[in-house]
């Protein structure tokens, strides 16, 4: 009998921490840096975050579509209930003027494991640019 109550109450344990989790919640998943001129390239962002879960959060990678963009993370786990940022600076040198759209993706521990974000713009021709 004591094993039978020890097997069920281990297995419900194991349900319970099975559950629980990391979950991440964005303010916004986009952002939109309007326009800006060929002479200013580089322009940054900041995407904010909370962790609306019960576990720790980790961000184990954050994937840019480009080396145009660079996305930075905290590399330590964000408990639950507390916020984090990840600073997204986009840099035009050397690209075409006009529109872009970039995305980062994040790998993380959270219940969805993998979050996208996008940032996009509109990098106008330098007047008089030699």
């Amino acid at each position: 009998m004591k094993k039978i109550i020890l097997t069920t109450l281990s297995l419900f344990i194991g349900a319970i921490m099975a559950y629980a989790g990391a979950d991440i919640k964005f303010e916004s998943t986009t952002h939109d840096f309007g326009s800006f001129s060929e002479k200013s390239p580089k322009v940054t962002c900041t995407f904010k975050f909370t962790n609306t879960g019960d576990g720790p959060l980790v961000i184990h990678q954050a994937i840019a579509t480009c080396g145009c963009t660079v996305p930075l993370y905290p590399k330590e786990p964000i408990r639950p209930g507390e916020s984090g940022e990840i600073k997204v600076t986009y840099n035009g040198a050397g690209k075409f003027p006009g529109r872009f759209q970039k995305t980062i993706t994040l790998r993380t521990n959270a219940k969805s494991e993998i979050v996208r974000l996008v940032v996009k713009g509109d990098m106008t021709p330098a007047i008089g640019a030699e």
